[in-house]
């Protein structure tokens, strides 16, 4: 009876290979011969490699290696035993060899883009960018079955803080988990006296997704808002600094689809008047800005930054966030919140990090009480898992292809698109001092336009729309028993929710797709 990792005997001279799976009957195997090449599916073998009677290793002809790709199905009765068998370790790299090998011919048989068909093949606003490398790592973590955050988890954390330039960053399940964790880390009683409590305010925009300003609300401070403008759909600057008040305690803005808001101004204000800088960067991983002659990426300005891994976001994991910051004590805030609320920093699967476990005095609990289980904070569980990690890390190696196609997209859509400028649309223009990576084509519609008639025409030409998200947040349902403050009249939100809508600009577009949308829409006004 052959297991998983046993070296045959093949018969008629056809030398060794390894049983990978099987029944007592048949056997499937692969090829053990002279590793002449290098190569991802070549795996030498040395004495360390095996088990049992290793003298055997000495039948194995001189440098042998398994290849992978030389597989086949042998009935049992043709084998013979060698004695020699794989150690557990040799045998699990050979395994997720084959798994990664099986995940990439996935990814080139159903996965791999198809060629744009005018008028047949949609154009979305939005989607997932991924290659057979994404697929290979996410088998591979699948394999370990940690399920929650792990190895990867770590190793992508360290990547994503690297990448932006910031000493910490903490990976969360979703973008707006990390905006609840960012604006509930600044209520921390850790903070003391610059603790956010209920009924500060904080500086906003209406115009946008609801979870910027949801976690507030939640939190029971209260949002003050600023009014948005075409072409940029960022905050009017002049309104910001005129919107503090005596309350005011921090300032938390998204990125406008990728356009950065006027840092300039923004981080001015806040440090004249010592407020907590937010900077929902959820849409604009990859978008820089140059302040005093240094050019940044956005999330690198304000004391806590979050971003969004979603799929229709700049790279993806599915699910998934982060939150990233350069204050070790905000970033202690932000671990136990995002943990539980736990005093405790033990990993997942990790004990007594501190050395200390059963040592701690707490006023209230039993001397000695488990470390594991004190709570400094009223928390969450919003971790990820290594699976989702484990796709982060290749999404990470093509933010900057990413990037360059978002603006190559946005270039060129603006030149097919620039004698509909001033007429029936009004294109978005960049933030000066800002590149952004655009998340979104924002288009604002000349009053005499029906905006609904022109997206189901373009929804009839398969060109994906989405409005600027909540539009107004403050003319929503969910909004109608919310104490608020508005520093100004809203009108340009209003125009916003009345007028603008936007079209797609990610990677998975191609030149072919964005000129067809163009002349799509040109057609529409002629």
């Amino acid at each position: 009876m052959f297991v998983p990792g046993d070296i045959v005997a093949c018969p008629q001279g056809e030398g060794f290979s390894v049983v990978v799976s099987g029944t007592a009957e048949r056997l499937h195997l692969v090829r053990i011969h002279s590793g002449e090449a290098v190569a991802p599916d070549i795996l030498p073998l040395t004495a360390d490699s095996l088990v049992s009677r290793r003298d055997c290793a000495q039948s194995l002809p001189a440098g042998a290696a398994i290849h992978t790709w030389e597989s086949c199905v042998r009935p049992a009765c043709d084998l013979r035993a060698t004695g020699m068998r794989l150690t557990r370790s040799a045998l699990d790299g050979l395994l997720r060899t084959l798994g990664r090998d099986v995940a990439r011919t996935h990814y080139e048989a159903i996965h791999a883009p198809q060629p744009f068909v005018p008028g047949e093949s949609p154009v979305p606003v939005s989607g997932k960018c991924w290659g057979p490398e994404e697929m290979e790592r996410l088998c591979d973590a699948s394999l370990d079955f940690w399920l929650t955050s792990g190895r990867f988890g770590d190793a992508f954390e360290k990547a994503f803080a690297q990448r932006l330039g910031r000493r910490h960053a903490l990976a969360v399940n979703s973008g707006s988990s990390a905006n609840l964790l960012a604006m509930a880390a600044l209520c921390s009683p850790l903070l003391k006296e610059r603790r956010l409590r209920p009924g500060d305010e904080v500086i906003t925009v209406a115009a946008g997704f609801p979870t910027t300003v949801a976690p507030l609300v939640q939190l029971g401070l209260v949002p003050v808002f600023v009014d948005v403008t075409p072409p940029t759909y960022n905050a009017v600057a002049e309104q910001i600094e005129a919107a503090v008040s005596e309350r005011t305690r921090a300032i938390f803005m998204a990125h406008t689809l990728g356009n950065p808001f006027d840092l300039r101004t923004v981080c001015h204000v806040a440090q004249k008047y010592g407020l907590w800088l937010v900077e929902d960067s959820c849409d604009a991983l990859g978008s820089s800005y140059t302040l005093d002659d240094s050019t940044r990426l956005c999330g690198t300005f304000g004391d806590i930054a979050t971003f969004s891994f979603y799929p229709a976001h700049h790279i993806t994991m599915g699910e998934g966030g982060a939150v990233a910051c350069d204050d070790p004590l905000l970033r202690k805030i932000l671990l136990s919140l995002r943990d539980w609320g736990r005093d405790c920093w033990c990993a997942p699967g990790r004990d007594d990090s501190c050395k200390r476990r059963f040592q701690w005095k707490f006023p209230l609990l039993p001397e000695g009480y488990d470390h594991k289980y004190v709570y400094s904070h009223l928390g969450y569980n919003l971790k990820i898992t290594d699976m989702q990690a484990a796709v982060g890390l290749e999404q990470l190696k093509r933010l900057d292809d990413f990037t360059a196609a978002r603006r190559r997209n946005f270039a060129l859509l603006s030149e097919e698109l620039a004698t509909l400028d001033g007429g029936p649309l009004q294109l978005p223009r960049s933030t000066p001092g800002s590149d952004p990576s655009w998340f979104g084509y924002l288009l604002t519609l000349d009053p005499h336009y029906n905006r609904e008639d022109l997206l189901q025409y373009l929804n009839a030409h398969k060109i994906g729309t989405r409005l600027l998200f909540a539009g107004n947040m403050t003319r929503q349902p969910c909004f109608e028993q919310v104490s608020y403050r508005t520093a100004a009249p809203l009108e340009g939100t209003d125009t916003i929710m009345r007028r603008t809508f936007w079209i797609g600009l990610f990677p998975g577009l191609t030149e072919e797709h964005v000129r067809y949308a163009a002349r799509t829409l040109k057609r529409y006004f002629s």
